[in-house]
């Protein structure tokens, strides 16, 4: 790594400005010996560094050599900033501040400053050449890359990629049998898995977790990841978090926790994976596992870990011992790599010979083939392959404590610029879902990052390194999470980070010791309260994060911080509890990346962090309270990135941003609604911000005085790196009454952005009725929201968007029809109507009965007309949602496949979908491939609901509401076989349950409301027993409670049990004893429901009660004293409306909710 420090060196030596100041200070000389001694000891760094590994007395001198490169780089960076400030200066006048840096007292005494500690730093490299000289050095060029590696970067990447277990049939076999199979004496049994990093022990227990067989054999499955530490609370928290889906309260004891825990897990058959394991201290495992001991019979523990130490401390039986792959799947995973672009080498005999050797070393570790594969593959020629295997590989040991040698052939190999790249990876705690955007970011901060000669930005370069990275196998589980691109880092790959960074880098937590920190470290992750233990003050990265308690950096902590880290480029804050930055964070000059992101009482920034002109990210996501930014943020000219979602609290953006031509992240701009602001900025200062990327929200828009210039003025058509763009006119004292109306009637016009945009969202334009034309020029468009509310009577043709995926049009109360057409015209060719179309919504448009402006004639394609398959159409439309739009003619949908939404709409369209011809281009049935159908409000000809449903034979989720005229006995069963999930609701002609209904054997969610003349659910409802899910509420005729009714026998699928104001039900009966897997029970407002029955006790899958608006069953409920509570006593969590609180059966806090009346939700 010390290549690519002398690299930084070098080339800030190289600027004409230092070489000028040189000049001028009198130590140009001393500029020019110190490149010469810099670039003569970068030509021989590469050798020294792979001496480095087999001797000390090397490593020592580079060592020495990578201190001295890191102070010279620290100087260097001094000048070039102190030197910005003459770059602030407005044409050739210099500001004061700027005159006075130049002055001649003030040019002597730094000059004489930065003359000396240069002087120094040359003396102690030269130095230190004087040393490696004796080590006979070698100089060595810099890896070219080959046309082929060149090739393999071009390519794109999948962000998906799920890594497959490859072979390992007999282990599957093996485990499967242990967890459902093998008889033990102990109801909870410990099955441990051993095996080196790399073997894939954690993959192995994923794979069971997940196995059919072994989600039915449980009743319960969590998986905790534990990595490091080993701390019981922790443990014990994740594994409630695992079971419940949600985090326990922070605050909560030892003692409470455990309570919680097993009333979770005692008494039932659960599995628990406890993967990575490094805890050798038989005392911490045995507090630990006597908490699980509650499970039922067939309960089991995997614990996967390296040590066969800690295999034995966890379990008595033989550790099932995990080896490398066999020879035939080894050759598989390395083909499937090594070979990957070029499938013919992999049946030249001399590439499979030596390929074969090659795997001879890698042990049948998948993680080392994956990494010899990679690092082959990037080789095209013989002699490549033949080198590495003879002059590298060979030298490599393979036993079993010995694999990160291996894995670092990898990392030897890997550019200079890529290796500070991964080392600094090193940083993240394992496990970690790495957000790949502020790793590049960050790489930038520290200099890792070099311009390419390209049109690329820093971060496009920063994110070509990453890919690059992944090709390599240095990360897993890359992630697109929609917002962004995330990843995580092998343990072993974190490992290899590690020895790799060496003392460079350290992460400072509970566990951590700090005599093994060297005070010249450089990268650091701790706690915030740890901070003031470390002493070191060269820090270039502090990355402070948090366990949940430990989130306050105080006063003293940030002055220990300014005053020992001022050579900090990188100070991450995030989600701290951080309410004041003080303003002497302008002390810390060399810094380039703060993030104080998800500072929920942060109100106010100092003016000070506007000195710090070298920064080049200011992260201020969710900074909920934020009032405003610094008034003098225009100063921070190198500030590239700026994002501020929701910071909901801004009142206007200061004067001045617009300074700020390098941005690249503005994510909102807020403009001042009440002018009371005097430094407040206008729309026009985004007039030169040109290389923002990303999304761009502008709220208070209705509030732009002499909106006409200012929309003009704000330059929106010169962004050509927009993504997405959001224009809001909202704000409370925003009206229809304006007095600029001629600015109104022209200002869309001028918002036109660039056509590379791909999101466009309006909302609450109340201005002129017509939509600007420049929409149908945006052709990059991928999603258009247009909300109101608003005046447009129509709006522009969207048919012709070539990319546009998704169409939201909603609360356009004027509205009257989309296409200026008529259903005849030639835009309805299908090549060219709507072609990416897959999600449609229309939405309170209460006056659009057309799409288009010409509807069709009457009689026109009527409903006894059998439409043509060349009738317009959308394509590939997957989802559309109608909702209070009178639509009677439209574009037809026969091709949908996911969602169709209809509410308060004409099903004229509907109607006609079902009847289009059937051609080879078409499904075999319109609508044959929908998922899910909702229909509601739908009184016009309830009988095409009927006919439409037999079309749909793939549907999974149905609901009906508010249809009074359907009749639902007139339906069919058998295209309705797959459903899953029905929905009916307000249907008050509905006696009882269709027949039909008992042959949907899938149905596993049934929810009934508001059906007045629902009487019973007989005969129907025995037949459904795959029901998961049963909701009924507001059946004031429905009798569950009648003697000899055995409606529940066989329904021992059924988890969650809602039962809402249905006044016949005075009892439940015997028959709920059935239900011996619910785990919810909800009982609201059922007036005649007096008492619970004694066969609750028979629900010990029961894991929560709710009993609401019965107060006559409730204060049979209270704990210990009520009649009915040794019923429900098991229950691990009840809630009574009377005091609005969760009661666990163990809880200590009765005796207070009895004199107070409590409104929140207390989870114990």
């Amino acid at each position: 790594m010390a290549e690519a420090i002398a690299f930084n060196v070098i080339t800030k030596l190289s600027s004409p400005l230092l070489q000028q100041l040189g000049l001028w200070w009198n130590f140009k000389d001393d500029l020019q010996d110190l490149k010469s001694t810099v670039s003569a000891i970068k030509a021989v760094l590469l050798d020294a560094e792979e001496q480095s590994v087999t001797s000390n007395l090397v490593k020592d001198c580079l060592e020495k050599l990578k201190d001295a490169l890191y102070d010279a780089d620290d100087v260097l960076d001094d000048i070039h900033t102190q030197v910005q400030r003459k770059h602030m200066s407005r044409g050739n006048k210099l500001t004061k501040e700027v005159r006075v840096f130049f002055s001649s007292t003030n040019q002597i005494v730094y000059g004489h400053k930065m003359g000396r500690k240069i002087k120094d730093i040359k003396a102690r490299l030269s130095s230190i050449q004087s040393e490696a000289n004796t080590f006979n050095f070698v100089e060595r060029e810099h890896p070219v890359e080959t046309p082929f590696m060149a090739r393999r970067r071009q390519q794109t990447h999948s962000f998906v990629r799920k890594d497959e277990i490859i072979g390992r049939e007999d282990d599957k076999a093996a485990l499967l049998k242990l967890l459902l199979e093998f008889e033990s004496e102990e109801n909870v049994f410990t099955i441990p898995i051993v095996g080196f990093g790399g073997l894939g022990k954690t993959a192995l227990a994923q794979f069971v977790y997940n196995h059919e067989m072994v989600k039915d054999h449980f009743e319960s499955r969590m998986w905790v990841c534990v990595s490091d530490v080993f701390d019981v609370k922790i443990i014990v928290e994740n594994i409630i978090k695992s079971v419940t889906d949600q985090a326990p309260n922070q605050n909560l004891e030892m003692d409470q926790l455990q309570k919680r825990l097993r009333d979770k897990i005692d008494g039932k058959k659960y599995l628990l994976i406890l993967d990575d394991i490094w805890n050798e201290e038989r005392e911490q495992w045995f507090n630990l596992k006597k908490l699980l001991m509650g499970g039922a019979k067939g309960s089991r523990i995997i614990v996967t870990t390296r040590s066969m130490r800690v295999a034995k401390i966890c379990s008595k039986c033989q550790p099932y011992v995990l080896k490398g792959l066999s020879d035939d799947d080894t050759w598989f995973l390395f083909k499937e790599i090594a070979f990957e672009q070029r499938y013919a080498d992999s049946t030249n005999s001399a590439f499979v010979e030596i390929g074969r050797q090659s795997l001879e070393r890698c042990g049948g570790v998948p993680l080392v083939i994956r990494t010899i594969a990679g690092t082959l593959s990037f080789k095209e020629t013989e002699n490549e392959w033949l080198s590495f295997k003879d002059n590298e590989l060979a030298t490599i040991s393979q036993r079993e404590g010995e694999i990160l040698p291996t894995l670092k052939l990898s990392y030897d190999h890997l550019p200079s610029h890529l290796k500070h790249c991964f080392a600094y990876c090193g940083l993240y705690i394992k496990d970690q879902a790495i957000d790949v955007e502020t790793l590049v970011q960050c790489w930038i901060a520290l200099g890792f990052v070099k311009e390419s000669n390209s049109s690329q930005s820093l971060g496009e370069v920063g994110f070509g390194y990453f890919k690059d990275l992944v090709e390599r196998n240095f990360f897993q589980e890359v992630e697109d999470e929609g917002w962004g691109v995330t990843c995580k880092m092998h343990d072993l790959m974190h490992d290899l980070a590690e020895l790799v960074a060496g003392i460079e880098s350290s992460i400072l937590n509970s566990n951590s010791s700090l005599s093994k920190i060297d005070e010249k470290c450089r990268h650091m992750s701790s706690y915030p309260s740890l901070v003031s233990l470390f002493k070191g003050k060269k820090l270039r990265t502090l990355l402070c994060f948090h366990n949940g308690l430990d989130r306050h950096i105080s006063d003293a902590t940030w002055d220990l911080i300014i005053s020992n880290c001022k050579c900090l480029r990188i100070l991450a804050s995030s989600d701290l509890s951080i309410d004041t930055v003080p303003g002497s964070i302008h002390k810390m000059k060399h810094l380039r990346y703060l993030d104080l992101s998800w500072s929920s009482y942060l109100k106010i920034l100092p003016e000070g962090i506007c000195k710090i002109q070298t920064l080049q990210v200011l992260k201020l996501d969710q900074c909920h309270q934020l009032e405003e930014l610094p008034k003098k943020i225009g100063k921070l000219v190198n500030l590239v990135h700026l994002p501020c979602d929701d910071c909901e609290s801004l009142t206007h953006m200061p004067r001045g941003i617009g300074m700020l031509t390098s941005l690249q992240t503005l994510s909102m701009f807020v403009v001042d609604k009440q002018g009371s602001h005097g430094g407040a900025a206008d729309l026009s200062e985004l007039s030169g911000i040109n290389s923002l990327r990303g999304k761009l929200t502008i709220i208070n828009m209705g509030f732009v005085k002499n909106a006409k210039e200012e929309f003009r003025a704000a330059n929106l058509k010169g962004k050509q790196h927009l993504r997405s763009l959001v224009l809001e006119w909202s704000g409370d004292n925003y009206d229809d009454d304006n007095d600029n109306e001629d600015d109104e009637e022209k200002s869309l016009e001028d918002l036109q952005p660039h056509l590379n945009l791909k999101e466009l969202r309006v909302e609450g334009w109340k201005g002129d009725a017509k939509f600007p034309d420049w929409l149908s020029v945006l052709t990059n468009l991928v999603s258009v929201t247009i909300w109101g509310p608003s005046k447009f009577k129509h709006l522009p043709s969207f048919a012709r968007l070539p990319h546009l995926q998704r169409l939201d049009i909603s609360y356009l109360t004027e509205l009257e029809y989309m296409e200026g057409g008529d259903p005849s015209g030639a835009q309805g060719e299908s090549e060219s109507f709507f072609p990416s179309l897959t999600s449609l919504t229309l939405s309170l448009c209460p006056n659009m009965q057309s799409w288009w402006r010409k509807r069709p004639i009457d009689g026109e394609n009527d409903d006894r007309t059998v439409i043509g398959a060349s009738t317009m159409a959308f394509p590939c439309l997957s989802i559309l949602c109608i909702n209070g739009c009178p639509l009677t003619s439209m574009p037809l949908y026969p091709s949908l496949d996911n969602e169709l939404r209809l509410v308060n709409t004409s099903s004229r369209p509907l109607k006609q979908s079902i009847q289009m011809n059937i051609t080879p281009s078409t499904p075999p049935l319109p609508l044959s491939k929908l998922k899910s159908f909702h229909v509601e409000r739908n009184i016009e000809e309830p009988d095409t609901i009927i006919d439409c449903l037999q079309n749909m034979t793939s549907l999974e989720h149905l609901k009906i509401r508010d249809c009074k005229g359907l009749d639902l006995e007139a339906m069919q069963w058998e295209p309705l076989k797959n459903l899953s999930r029905l929905e009916i609701d307000n249907l008050p002609q509905l006696v009882s349950l269709p027949l039909w209904l008992r042959h949907i054997v899938q149905l596993k969610r049934l929810e009934i409301k508001d059906c007045s003349g629902l009487s019973s659910l007989f005969p129907v409802f025995q037949h459904l027993t795959s029901l998961e899910y049963l909701s009924i509420s507001n059946c004031k005729e429905l009798e569950l409670s009648a003697d000899g009714i055995q409606i529940f026998q066989y329904h021992t699928s059924l988890r969650n049990l809602y039962l809402e104001n249905i006044p016949k039900c005075r009892y439940l009966p015997e028959w709920i004893r059935h239900l011996t897997n619910l785990k919810w029970l909800y009982l609201i407002n059922l007036p005649n429901l007096t008492s619970l029955p004694d066969e609750m006790n028979c629900l010990t899958s029961l894991e929560e009660l709710r009993i609401r608006k019965i107060p006559q069953l409730e204060e049979r409920c209270r704990k210990d004293i009520g009649a009915d509570w040794r019923k429900i006593a098991h229950i691990p969590v009840i809630e009574l409306d009377w005091v609005g609180a969760l009661l666990s059966s163990e809880s200590f806090i009765y005796p207070l909710l009895q004199q107070y009346i409590v409104f929140s939700v207390f989870k114990l």
